[in-house]
């Protein structure tokens, strides 16, 4: 009996929800067998679903609707599951519950034995401790409201899968408006990363995602001033969003980019110190921090980190104003593009910092940045290895997998393009 395209995607759902539970019940377990093997079952079942995506123009709707509640259930599963005990999400309750108590988070330190009365047992564990708070303006005061409503690490990530809800919902307004299959919004909310990044560990990058869609679908309405406001409020959440800025030029006024400004501007003013916008640990992040970075190792050979940082920022900026003289202001390809340029350059490339390309996953061109979701699996490997003692450090095979396949998948795209575009450019000579 041959499936038809439904029932292969019925099929590859249920494979994912079965898979990724697996997977939350191992959550304590990051990066040891009886999490990968699963995760990397659900890597594969996403990779055939997006083959479907390209193999079929439309699915009914309800196939649709079937596939984003399959996708609910396994984000509930993680939801309920406690992150690791040092997740990020531990210095997000620290920062937003200093800050309500008077302090500023870019200058106390978490350790520091006068502030131990202010600990809960859900900070006492943060990760780098012996650090100020890294995160820009928008997001400490995105923690601040949330710990105000209900001071706990359950409620940071209920309100990270509302912002994820939210993204699907903008996405489908975004693929109806512009007449684009609406099955694609399932490239985003089945990739595997999004499960175990938001529902599981609690990122704030979310946040900043649904911001930088919510410009996205702004600029192509022509909502100027909302596609600035967004633009900046998303860049106050993370910087990486900042090398899209060649693709807003000329495409919003010169009044909204100041209100854009002014706003993030304010942002900062709760954390002034001395009259001096306060960095936190950023200096030391860049200086310091390694992970996954093959280009910014080879780039701190011959620069220094500043340097090689600036660098990484400037790849960004060069593939946003070349993707901005190419593709229209409604091309997902353009926003997907310069952010994974910067972040391949980038002196540390975290599994979640991949969710901000995910909502802009839908052409051909991206398919090696959906290789890539999938093939960063294994960089979990290495919250195993610090579990049993061994030092926070890549194995020496990881990156060949991970960038490899994404070099393959690089390759053949242009193959295939050169391939299809040689008869036309025959026929002309």
């Amino acid at each position: 009996m041959k499936l038809t395209p439904s029932g292969r995607l019925y099929f590859l759902g249920v494979v994912m929800l079965v898979a990724l539970t697996f997977c939350s019940r191992n959550f304590t377990r990051v990066g040891g067998p009886s999490f990968m093997i699963p995760l990397a079952v659900a890597g594969i079942a996403y990779l055939l679903a997006i083959r479907e995506f390209f193999a079929t123009l439309e699915f009914p709707r309800r196939v649709i609707f079937i596939g984003l509640a399959l996708a609910a259930l396994w984000h509930i599963a993680f939801l309920f599951t406690p992150p690791g005990y040092d997740d990020d999400v531990h210095r997000y309750l620290w920062d937003g519950r200093v800050q309500r108590l008077g302090y500023n988070p870019y200058l106390v330190v978490p350790s520091d034995p006068a502030l131990a009365g202010l600990h809960t047992p859900e900070t006492r564990t943060l990760n780098n401790p012996y650090l100020p708070s890294p995160y820009p303006a928008g997001a400490e005061l995105f923690f601040r409201a949330v710990t105000a409503i209900h001071e706990s690490i359950f409620t940071l990530k209920v309100v990270f899968v509302v912002c994820d809800l939210a993204i699907v919902l903008v996405l489908l307004d975004i693929l109806r408006s512009s007449e684009q299959a609406v099955h694609w919004v399932l490239a985003y909310a089945w990739n595997p990363l999004l499960a175990i990044e938001v529902a599981g560990s609690g990122h704030i990058d979310i946040v900043g995602v649904l911001l930088l869609l919510v410009s996205f679908a702004a600029l192509g309405r022509r909502w100027r001033a909302v596609a600035a406001l967004a633009f900046g409020l998303a860049v106050a959440v993370k910087f990486l969003p900042v090398v899209l800025l060649p693709l807003y030029w000329k495409r919003v006024r010169v009044r909204d980019a100041a209100l854009a400004a002014i706003v993030v501007g304010l942002l900062y003013i709760p954390f002034l110190n001395h009259g001096r916008i306060p960095t936190g640990s950023l200096g030391t992040y860049v200086h310091s921090f390694r992970f996954n970075d093959p280009v910014f190792a080879t780039l701190e050979q011959v620069a220094t980190p500043e340097h090689a940082a600036v660098l990484a920022l400037l790849v960004g900026f060069l593939t946003a104003i070349w993707m901005r003289s190419k593709a229209p202001a409604s091309s997902a390809d353009a926003f997907a593009w310069p952010m994974a340029a910067s972040l391949l350059c980038a002196p540390v490339i975290y599994p979640w910092y991949l969710l901000w390309l995910l909502p802009f996953m839908r052409s051909a061109s991206t398919v090696p940045i959906v290789i890539w979701t999938v093939s960063i699996i294994p960089t979990y490997y290495v919250w195993h290895l610090r579990a049993v003692g061994r030092p926070w450090v890549l194995p020496r095979w990881i990156m060949p997998l991970e960038y490899g396949c994404v070099a393959i998948a690089g390759a053949i795209f242009v193959l295939r393009r050169r391939s299809h575009k040689s008869p036309v450019s025959q026929c002309q000579t």
